[in-house]
């Protein structure tokens, strides 16, 4: 979208009196109140965000104090092309300085901290690997060339496993592919075409995580937090304790329309009826749904409960209501292949870790992303974010955090199953990695808590799946209703990422008031000649690209011949 299309929508007709339900507390709903409020001129006092939990933010949580440790679940991974997360953190203030944009201290941030690994994987207990070059042969840079060529529809429901021969899965390319982006070889291979071609512009810098950027604290504090303010000041209703179990949608003559919406508002059931001209807006599943949280001496319990499972089971009653609602149950329905476990740990005091870590990276924190274990039985990742990673964090307390894909697999120092693990031997584990075992009683003097977290369902929305299981943004022939977040359909865009949560609160606004201004396009990096050179460049090794000696004769001596041959 270029800068003619920038424009400020006209007031719809009647905006004043319509109201917007926004089921789920997410990113999501609340990205699309912010663009409800400036582009669609409704006034804040008529949205209301409807959380079942007391927290807001979703999945971009972080939470806690010195005293009993720090959490996050994890941090989603934002690059420079996210232009619909840009586009709305560019008109939210500063916390700090009202005079400026969360966008303004953000890419200041990055400008002055970029992220540039120099140890991106390590092996044998604490010894750097090569990480120099992805690893691929020409068989697997040929292989990822077919998966771009190919359609969806192709591809269907084939796994990574079933798409690649068996080597490519022990190259580096794969090891930082899925430690970057959470891929599991039994997942789709269509996501894993969206990320290639959405993202081709950062395959050269992959290996050290270069265009990857981060926030100055965890992604609440910064993200999150800022965006609440605005909202409140703007008078929006924030209704914890709202748990949506249904919607009545009436499906006749070819239009959708929510007539009303059922809660539990604290046990209590609740109805809160709807009109044609008010918004009803879902934010249709959830990576977080049903997580729990141990502590140092506790694991985290896994919960299986298939009934009692928040937006999740809301997705299946309105599924039930039309097929052009989507299949949860293609993605929520086998927790085995979706589950794995993160903890986040909290020292005080600490002079061994923190000064170890930046004498074998080679990077200060914040500055160089996670760092893989390539011979963790569980494939844990870790990384030393940016101090203080939380507002309230003293001095003195530092905060690390990390994840293992593999949480029914058992440890190599540790006798048991990730998922068993209390905090303490989660962490005992990963100083074993990192090369301190002999070290482990000292750290662990001044290890405040140990926080695992087991989440269900964090990567469902990977899992295979064909056009028609997740449903339309706004789906066919309704007036009110949309779906938000990263179970809704947007075309050419990655899930497991925050730009995809915001992007689909702007189609859901722009389309469901019928704003003239357009949805801004998705970063078209597989267009680039460019991009495409590089990204092929680097699969195969950094070789200059062989030309036909008569095109190579027929391009002498233009700028076309200097592009194809680097």
């Amino acid at each position: 979208m270029g800068t003619y299309q920038r424009i400020h929508p006209r007031v719809p007709e009647g905006i004043a009196k319509r109201k917007a339900y926004l089921v789920g507390g997410g990113i999501a709903s609340l990205a699309a109140a912010a663009f409800l409020i400036r582009d669609g001129h409704m006034p804040g006092k008529n949205i209301h965000i409807l959380e079942e939990s007391g927290v807001y933010g979703g999945s971009m949580d972080g939470a806690g104090n010195a005293k009993d440790g720090y959490s996050a679940r994890g941090g989603r991974e934002i690059e420079e092309h996210f232009e619909c997360f840009m586009e709305l953190f560019g008109f939210i203030p500063s916390l700090t300085n009202p005079d400026r944009t969360v966008l303004d201290e953000f890419r200041e941030l990055n400008l002055e901290e970029p992220i540039e690994s120099h140890c991106r994987l390590v092996e044998n207990a604490g010894q750097k690997a090569d990480f120099s070059t992805l690893g691929l042969s020409t068989a697997h840079a040929l292989q990822l060339g077919k998966l771009t060529m190919l359609t969806e529809e192709t591809l269907g429901r084939t796994t990574i496993e079933q798409f690649f021969e068996p080597s490519f899965l022990e190259t580096n390319f794969w090891y930082f592919w899925r430690s970057m982006f959470a891929f599991e070889n039994w997942h789709s291979v269509v996501e894993m075409k969206r990320y290639m071609e959405r993202f081709m512009h950062l395959i050269s810098g992959m290996n050290q995580l270069k265009g990857i950027l981060h926030t100055e604290y965890n992604q609440f504090d910064s993200l999150i937090l800022p965006l609440m303010k605005w909202l409140e000041a703007h008078g929006v209703h924030f209704d914890k304790g709202h748990q949506a179990v249904d919607l009545d949608i009436d499906v006749t003559g070819g239009e959708k329309v929510v007539t009303a919406i059922h809660l539990k508002v604290n046990g209590a059931a609740k109805v809160i009826p709807t009109t044609r001209h008010d918004l009803v807006l879902v934010t249709n599943g959830s990576m977080t749904e049903n997580a729990t949280k141990g502590d140092l001496n506790h694991p985290a319990v896994l919960n299986r409960s298939v009934t009692e499972r928040g937006c999740w089971s809301l997705w299946e009653k309105l599924a039930a209501k039309s097929p052009d609602f989507g299949h949860p149950e293609v993605f929520c329905g086998d927790i085995d292949k979706t589950k794995w476990l993160s903890f986040t740990i909290t020292l005080t005091d600490d002079d061994i870790v923190f000064p170890y870590l930046l004498e074998l990276t080679g990077d200060l924190p914040g500055m160089g992303g996670v760092v893989t274990i390539k011979d963790s039985n569980w494939l844990m990742s870790w990384t030393a974010p940016k101090q203080p990673h939380f507002i309230n964090q003293p001095d003195n307390v530092k905060v690390l955090w990390a994840y293992g894909l593999f949480p029914d697999a058992v440890g190599n120092y540790v006798n048991k199953k990730m998922a068993d693990c209390t905090g303490r031997e989660l962490f005992e584990e990963l100083c074993y990695h990192m090369g301190l075992k002999d070290r482990i009683p000292e750290i662990l003097a001044h290890t405040t808590n140990v926080i695992p977290c087991m989440m269900p369902y964090i990567t469902s929305q990977f899992m295979p799946r064909v056009m028609g299981d997740r449903p339309q943004v706004v789906p066919q022939g309704s007036v009110n209703l949309a779906f938000l977040g990263q179970f809704a359909e947007v075309p050419d865009d990655c899930v497991f990422t925050v730009e995809y949560s915001v992007r689909t609160a702007m189609m859901a606004v722009y389309r469901l008031l019928k704003l003239e201004k357009e949805v801004i396009p998705v970063h078209p990096s597989k267009y680039d000649v460019r991009v495409l050179l590089t990204a092929v460049r680097t699969c195969l090794g950094n070789k200059p690209l062989p030309l036909d000696k008569s095109l190579g004769q027929l391009l002498s001596g233009t700028v076309l011949a200097k592009l194809l041959n680097g």
